[in-house]
């Protein structure tokens, strides 16, 4: 079992990911761009000033997605490769090479057969992570409706979580990995 969740940043994503990987005993694969960013010893104010370094960031982001997914068979990742796209295009020069590329070919055609649950940002769930810029409502919309436009065109099925309370995200989320374990176990039959 593989589970996403996925969505601008500062809207619980890291919670729920967490919460899931415990309950289910699975992996959790932690947000790439954060750990490229630390590995690096960059900070987001040089990669919103300098086109080269956020080209390569978002490449570099891009591809340690990839390679950390591939580790494991199973597991539960704060973020998809379709995060990646929507902040490429947001804040680098790279979002054509992305979409091109054969490695997302391969990962789009994997990922509709996942469990993707795409966070939608509301103000009650805002929450600053102490490594990205200040929170600013404009810039999260925008990356959320990305995120879902890129979910859209590749036909990828997710599920909308559009809820404030983590007890209720957690018994949605609970609710369709139950029926499809269901709906897995009568095709069994």
């Amino acid at each position: 079992m593989k589970i996403f969740f996925s969505g601008s940043h500062s809207t619980g994503k890291s919670s729920l990911c967490r919460y899931f990987a415990e309950k289910h005993n699975l992996p959790m694969i932690f947000e790439s761009a954060r750990l490229v960013l630390s590995e690096n010893e960059m900070d987001i104010q040089q990669l919103r000033t300098n086109l080269d370094t956020a080209d390569q960031y978002q490449q570099q982001v891009f591809d340690r997605q990839l390679l950390e997914e591939s580790k494991y068979k199973s597991f539960v990742s704060d973020r998809s490769l379709i995060d990646v796209l929507a902040y490429s295009g947001a804040h680098s020069r790279i979002l054509q090479k992305l979409l091109k590329s054969q490695e997302l070919a391969d990962y789009i055609q994997e990922l509709r057969n996942q469990f993707v649950f795409l966070i939608h940002p509301t103000p009650a769930t805002l929450a600053s992570d102490g490594v990205r810029e200040a929170i600013n409502w404009e810039q999260i919309i925008s990356i959320h409706s990305q995120i879902k436009l890129f979910y859209d065109i590749f036909d990828i099925r997710y599920f909308l979580i559009n809820i404030d309370s983590m007890k209720d995200r957690c018994q949605f989320v609970d609710a369709v990995l139950s029926l499809s374990k269901v709906k897995i176990n009568d095709q069994n039959n």
